[in-house]
């Protein structure tokens, strides 16, 4: 085989900068452009604080990683650094996170340098009173009324929540669109030919009234079948403050049976479900499209539907509230409501 030809330094392919002291650390490439595309990458991460940091011991530790000590004293920044690591702990939707994230900034800009300490009830007033509609108004109170919290309950660094007295406009409740008997069936029918878990998501939703959250939170104890003919579901939320939303319902025999052989398929340890809040979207979003259903279908959609057909099956009001898990308050009440209103017979 004949040798390849001699090239002269100039010849050879360029294997980036010499090494001097600055770009020492830079690991190993053909081109100097290929490091700055790796740092613009980088700059595009979001700024999200991870949850563990690790010690010089190797050990990880839970103070978030980055963030010094929170005190009554601390800047807001620091204190809305804390709440988001205690959301995204708690495994809340990225949507609401940034939500409350977006508000909290917001609120930063107008009140200027304070620290948390410092937040008057005059701030408060000032960043509601600038908002541009009830919706936002509502959305801003929430945001800073659950930061508030998380800073007076869970921590303790402080002993006062700024946002007391104040209250959300009342906004009208809009009028539920449940499924009808034809487009229930159609829906049932078609998770039976999804995946394994589907139809008993959708038949704890939509017949036995749980949320998405509740579903996602029951645990295989939860559910007692020892009587086949009327299996019973506890739902048992884990936060303290949820408590009143601690219910028993029953089931039949289809469920029972249906449960059975998801049990035998999956054999689940601990959680039944052990997915995202946007898995269960997109199951109900896939199943309904199937069943060809004209009008978009959630979760929330599946517990309408429970709410009117126990209705039409005689639960009164205090029934409904009990069978949701509901605070028993005047929004709750009025909400209820509308199920007793869509229930009855036509004219």
């Amino acid at each position: 085989m004949p040798k390849s030809p001699k090239r002269t330094l100039d010849e050879l392919p360029p294997y980036g900068p010499p090494a001097t002291a600055e770009n020492a650390e830079l690991p190993f490439l053909q081109s100097p452009a290929l490091n700055e595309l790796e740092a613009e990458a980088k700059r595009a991460l979001p700024n999200q604080l991870a949850l563990f940091s690790e010690t010089p011991a190797g050990a990880l530790s839970t103070f978030p990683s980055g963030l010094t000590e929170l005190t009554r004293h601390s800047p807001l920044n620091l204190g809305r650094a804390w709440y988001r690591t205690h959301l995204e702990a708690q495994h809340r939707p990225a949507n609401t996170i940034d939500s409350y994230s977006y508000d909290l900034i917001k609120f930063e800009d107008q009140v200027g340098d304070k620290t948390i300490d410092d937040v008057s009830r005059a701030d408060v007033a000032r960043f509601l009173g600038e908002a541009s509609n009830k919706s936002t108004r509502k959305r801003r109170l929430t945001s800073l009324r659950r930061f508030f919290t998380y800073l007076v309950d869970e921590l303790k660094i402080v002993d006062h929540d700024p946002t007391d007295g104040f209250f959300p406009h009342v906004i009208a409740l809009k009028t539920p669109l449940p499924l009808f008997q034809q487009e229930q069936e159609a829906l049932l029918a078609s998770a039976a030919n999804d995946e394994i878990w589907s139809e008993p998501a959708i038949r704890l939703m939509m017949e036995l009234g749980l949320s998405r959250g509740e579903l996602l939170a029951l645990h295989r104890e939860h559910i007692d079948t020892s009587d086949p003919e009327q299996p019973v579901i506890y739902v048992m939320p884990e936060a303290p403050k949820k408590r009143n939303q601690e219910r028993r319902i029953g089931g039949d025999t289809t469920f029972a049976l249906l449960y059975e052989r998801f049990l035998d398929a999956t054999k689940p340890v601990d959680l039944l479900f052990p997915l995202g809040f946007q898995a269960i979207n997109g199951m109900v979003e896939r199943v309904a499209k199937r069943a060809e259903i004209g009008h978009p279908v959630t979760p929330q959609t599946l517990r309408h539907t429970f709410a009117v057909n126990r209705a039409k099956n005689g639960a009164t009001e205090e029934d409904l509230i009990y069978l949701l898990g509901l605070a028993d308050d005047p929004r709750n009440r009025e909400s209820v409501r509308r199920y007793l209103k869509l229930a009855e017979p036509p004219l």
